[in-house]
């Protein structure tokens, strides 16, 4: 006789049994294989843009959004709620105090954010009081010059600062002590210029008007994001002297050097991204950094940021636990000489 049919013959349910069985174990089954590793959110999400509309937070929560819903990566609403103030400190507050465990948030996030944290200027504000999820793409500092200026690289106008720590004026479109303030000072810390307070930084309203009064005959350099020197470059009126960037730059931006292959091993990219509350469950945050894995690699994705001026700049997880606890380290160790901290 077959072994399948001996088998069978030795059980003692029989066919009507067998059957009721397997139906009252199909639920079960049915749950088991449709239950995902990671919790997608139930209903309608809310991303808290930390500023009022029309700003890179508000940018970042609005595109994902959008690119989240038409790509069917969500499965209700995601809705954008502007909670400005104190360069996002009233977000932060705001989810400890009323959103810490919430599975259904998540919170826009920059290189301002882990500015204002190390800088102490949220209110017993920590980088451990939320989980940093994902970044999807950055603007990266630079450090130009005007066309006709006598620096052509990196280490010539960092050994002029050494030489004498105000012989070069910079200009920058951020506030005295803002990040592209401090990038220029963690460019010259690196390098080995003493008194860095005396670097001499000039802010104006935007990076625009920084730049014009460089080529006005100003300024010595500026510092700010590639996106605003962009236009100066290609009509040629600006040098790059370096981006802050981990590598070269993909297409017609690979002629830039890095600030590390120059020997100053600095990456400041201001990046966009996201952070959800502390108590949320694993299996949400693990289903958002998954998600959003997914959503950098699409084409909408890389469209968005191509049309945005966004540059390519992804880190997640635990690699971004590392990146932002790096770069708080270092933008503390600036403020501390400074005399910035709070």
């Amino acid at each position: 006789m077959h072994p399948f049919a001996i088998s069978a013959c030795t059980t003692s349910i029989s066919l009507t049994k067998l059957v009721k069985r397997v139906c009252r174990t199909m639920p079960l089954l049915a749950v088991m294989l449709v239950t995902p590793v990671h919790a997608a959110p139930q209903g309608k999400v809310d991303c808290i843009a930390p500023a009022q509309p029309g700003g890179g937070w508000d940018f970042t929560c609005r595109s994902v959004a959008r690119a989240l819903q038409e790509l069917s990566m969500i499965p209700a609403a995601m809705q954008t709620i502007n909670v400005p103030g104190a360069s996002g400190g009233v977000a932060f507050s705001h989810v400890q105090a009323k959103r810490s465990g919430d599975d259904d948030l998540i919170v826009a996030a920059s290189t301002a954010t882990t500015t204002q944290l190390a800088l102490g200027n949220y209110p017993d504000g920590d980088a451990d009081q939320v989980r940093w999820v994902a970044t999807l793409g950055a603007d990266y500092g630079v450090i130009a010059v005007p066309a006709d200026s006598p620096y052509q690289s990196l280490p010539q106008l960092l050994d002029a600062l050494k030489a004498d720590p105000g012989s070069v004026t910079f200009s920058g479109g951020d506030v005295a002590g803002g990040f592209d303030h401090i990038k220029v000072l963690m460019a010259a810390r690196k390098a080995g210029v003493t008194h860095i307070r005396d670097i001499k930084y000039l802010a104006f309203d935007s990076g625009s008007v920084a730049i014009s009064q460089l080529l006005g005959g100003h300024i010595d350099a500026f510092t700010g994001d590639l996106s605003e020197a962009k236009s100066f470059v290609d009509s040629g009126d600006l040098r790059v002297l370096a981006i802050f960037a981990e590598e070269r730059l993909p297409g017609n931006l690979a002629d830039i050097p890095t600030a590390r292959e120059q020997g100053i091993d600095v990456v400041a990219p201001n990046w966009r991204g996201f952070y959800t509350p502390a108590g949320a469950s694993q299996k949400s945050y693990d289903w958002w950094k998954r998600t959003l894995d997914e959503l950098y690699t699409s084409p909408q994705w890389k469209q968005i940021m191509t049309q945005s001026g966004l540059l390519p700049f992804h880190k997640s997880g635990d690699d971004l636990d590392r990146f932002v606890d790096q770069q708080i380290t270092d933008i503390r160790e600036i403020g501390s000489e400074l005399g910035m901290l709070r």
